[in-house]
């Protein structure tokens, strides 16, 4: 208790990004009209074309800051106890699968993942949410659930009829993208392999097992069938 990863020492920066940092406001003040990304390349390029002399000044400055960072870490984990070092073990661990999930989000973005189908209810959020009235996106999710809670059937069958045909779509993409990912060596992202790998021990124990009673029961049976 009173210790957060917020407290931990922070991990000092590369020789890159304190060249950049340094950098930036020159770069910006020369190339005002530039965006965010065009100043980052224009920075990247200057640092790739950087002198080593000149590359070693930034590299002996993060060394100076990775010596008093070691320091202060050893400082940090000294005052913890047991308990302190463990859910701060476990929010990293956390941490971690957070930034995972994202990289993995946004590798399948870049691969071309075809976006899932909608439901009948995603139909009717994107096609009314610019008209409803609410004071937050938030009111606006709340208000058109409720709505759609009270439409008749035949009211919603426009949207769950364009939901179905959205749901053939979804499968014939994902069948194409599946063979070009195995194509590409990428196995590991086809459904039916992770399905594979999350079936559950027990489940795959069970199974085994009514195979074996299974395999007993016909061995039995032909052996009685021979006498």
């Amino acid at each position: 208790r009173g210790i957060s990863s917020n407290q931990r020492p922070k991990r000092p920066l590369t020789a890159y990004l304190r060249f950049v940092i340094d950098n930036r406001p020159a770069f910006r003040e020369k190339n005002p009209e530039a965006s965010n990304l065009e100043l980052i390349k224009k920075l990247a390029g200057a640092w790739k074309e950087l002198p080593t002399s000149q590359k070693q000044v930034y590299e002996e400055a993060r060394k100076t800051d990775w010596k008093r960072y070691g320091e202060q870490m050893a400082a940090y984990k000294a005052q913890l106890t047991p308990a302190q070092a463990a859910a701060l073990k476990e929010e990293k661990r956390k941490q971690l699968a957070k930034r995972r999930s994202v990289r993995a989000k946004r590798e399948l973005n870049l691969l071309g993942k075809p976006k899932r189908a909608r439901t009948g209810f995603n139909i009717f959020l994107s096609e009314n949410f610019q008209e409803s009235e609410g004071i937050s996106p938030v009111a606006k999710m709340k208000k058109l659930f409720d709505t759609w809670q009270k439409l008749s059937t035949s009211q919603k069958q426009p949207y769950l009829q364009l939901a179905e045909d959205d749901k053939v779509r979804y499968q014939n993409e994902m069948k194409s993208w599946e063979a070009k990912m195995i194509e590409l060596g990428r196995e590991d992202l086809v459904r039916s392999k992770k399905q594979r790998l999350k079936k559950k021990p027990a489940e795959t124990a069970k199974q085994a097992e009514t195979a074996k009673a299974s395999s007993g029961g016909n061995k039995a049976k032909l052996k009685k069938s021979e006498e």
